[in-house]
């Protein structure tokens, strides 16, 4: 996303996107029922080569450990992290095994876990509550081409909302959402008969060859579960969670990554003015504000995420339905209501509160629309029931993800944070 681009250009990255074929990506298309609706990323004030970037992630990570690794004060290991090291309570480091599977231990001050979402170490750092509900089914189609190669594209279809966008210059990603209580079998060819006969029918005409193509290619399909977790973390001294690792949220709006650089980019503020790490438990209660810090921007993205994941699901209420239309004619309206959601969804504008009231707007936008040309007592009927479903998707998200921190930070004592005095630090 566009506010993920940002946030490698603080740190200083932004070269890692060069020479692996990413895609510009100016926003997304929506398409329902013959109508379409973009969602434009506001870029206006930035410069030029401020936008979205689509590639292959792989190419992405190798870049940015490649800049890690010409560091002189940064020495790489490989290995897999079996264990915190616990003393006491504090994180004194890691257990891992190298290459070739001899365990050994790498001892640290403060300790960033950041193992994404299949973390195996973050239970004993925070609550894990982990929801799946669904699953994207993923594959990659060659000699096609999206109709604006700068936009990705959302198809609103039954049974199965379609994602496309282009990864390289040659190749576009495309990911269909299943439910998980739906999720046909891969190797007993089900998935594939499902992606032929039920959704192929839905996709665009001129990727349709390509669709049943990359369906038919051996081991093309992969499958990765869509998970909801908030974050809960236990106050931990030594050891602070960040990423995947912490909090996660649906992947329909691509926000993960932004997440996640917001979050490097916060917790390399905070540890800036820090010269000494020693006392494990002081540093601990300075870094509390990371937590409610990272709000404006986590909130705001898995809000959007989840909210429009459970209204872009195709369903058999009505008013499911009716809310999908109303998100389609909103974004049509244009000016602040189109690009204030757009600025939200790209992380350009990470703001509950603006949030709130596009969100409260889109379903007074959507009951007008129900009740005009006049209001009778079907169409008032039937408007009630959109703002009551549109209710009961939106508030217990925002509960979930924490009231107080979002819209009222100033309350949680830990934003007042101040840096340890020298003489509140072991040396």
């Amino acid at each position: 996303m566009p506010g993920g681009y940002l946030k490698l250009i603080e740190l200083g990255l932004e070269d890692c996107v060069d020479e692996i074929d990413a895609q510009r990506n100016q926003g997304y298309i929506l398409y329902k029922d013959g109508k379409n609706a973009p969602i434009s990323y506001p870029l206006e004030k930035f410069q030029s080569h401020v936008v979205g970037k689509n590639f292959h992630n792989d190419r992405f990570v190798r870049r940015l450990r490649k800049k890690a690794e010409s560091l002189h004060n940064v020495s790489l290991e490989q290995g897999t992290v079996t264990s915190l090291l616990e003393e006491n309570g504090t994180i004194k480091g890691v257990h891992y095994k190298d290459k070739s599977g001899q365990i050994l231990t790498a001892y640290a001050s403060l300790t960033v876990v950041c193992d994404g979402c299949f973390s195996n170490l973050r239970r004993s750092l925070c609550n894990p509550k982990v929801d799946v509900p669904s699953y994207f089914v993923g594959f990659i189609l060659t000699n096609c081409k999206l109709s604006d190669q700068n936009y990705g594209a959302i198809i609103l279809a039954d049974p199965s909302p379609i994602v496309f966008y282009p990864i390289s210059s040659t190749e576009i990603r495309c990911m269909v959402d299943v439910p998980s209580q739906n999720l046909p079998s891969l190797s007993n060819g089900e998935m594939s008969h499902y992606l032929k006969t039920l959704v192929a029918l839905n996709v665009f005409p001129e990727t349709y060859d390509s669709f049943i193509s990359a369906i038919e290619k051996k081991d093309n399909i992969k499958i990765m579960p869509n998970r909801i977790m908030a974050d809960a973390p236990h106050r931990t001294p030594g050891a602070l969670l960040i990423g995947d690792s912490l909090n996660m949220r649906h992947a329909i709006t691509g926000g993960e990554m932004t997440v996640a650089l917001s979050d490097v980019v916060l917790l390399r503020d905070l540890l800036r003015p820090l010269h000494d790490l020693s006392d494990a438990s002081v540093v601990c209660k300075y870094l509390q504000s990371f937590y409610t810090l990272r709000k404006p921007m986590s909130s705001t993205i898995n809000i959007l995420a989840t909210v429009l994941h459970k209204v872009f699901s195709s369903s058999s209420d009505p008013t499911i339905e009716d809310i999908q239309h109303a998100c389609i004619g909103y974004l049509r309206l244009g000016g602040v209501f189109s690009s204030g959601l757009s600025a939200m969804i790209s992380g350009l504008c990470p703001r509950p509160l603006s949030l709130a009231f596009h969100l409260f707007a889109l379903a007074i936008y959507g009951v007008g629309r129900l009740l005009l040309p006049f209001p009778s007592p079907t169409r008032l009927w039937n408007g009630a029931k959109l703002f009551w479903v549109s209710s009961n998707i939106i508030f217990p998200i925002i509960h979930f993800e924490g009231v107080r921190q979002m819209f009222f930070p100033l309350t949680v004592p830990a934003y007042y944070r101040t840096l340890p005095r020298n003489k509140d630090l072991r040396v």
